[in-house]
């Protein structure tokens, strides 16, 4: 793994996020974009070399809408960048890391990358996330 890609915060209102982060971090968030296979809106903010990503559900079926209802907002993943996902994947399945569903296959996300999510029930507690570029 080669840094800390983004922190995902999990949001209720990306507006009024948006708005409170721009004062926390002193800049404006640089994009917003709609994840339709996830049914969420996110919004970027560069930090150095990281991001932080807030997540708002687009629909109340979402994972981001049953995370906010049973933990309210808050810090939702940690993303780590990677050069090859498939690899990185498969070495940690051979480590016993769980994926949260059933695919064990990378898919397309926000911000121009491929990504995969481990279950929190096997990294003490934090969603983690893969990222890849895709080129």
């Amino acid at each position: 793994m080669n840094k800390i890609e983004h922190i995902g915060i999990a949001v209720k209102d990306l507006e009024k996020s948006n708005e409170l982060f721009a004062k926390l971090l002193g800049k404006p968030h640089y994009k917003t974009e709609t994840v339709e296979s996830e049914m969420v809106r996110t919004s970027f903010f560069q930090t150095g070399e990281s991001k932080i990503e807030l997540v708002e559900a687009s629909n109340p079926d979402s994972a981001i809408a049953k995370f906010i209802e049973k933990r309210g907002e808050g810090m939702h993943h940690i993303a780590f960048e990677v050069d090859d996902i498939e690899k990185e994947i498969a070495r940690l399945f051979s480590e016993g890391f769980e994926p949260t569903g059933s695919s064990k296959t990378p898919f397309r996300g926000a911000d121009n990358k491929l990504v995969f999510f481990f279950h929190p029930k096997t990294t003490n507690g934090v969603l983690i996330e893969l990222c890849q570029e895709i080129k």
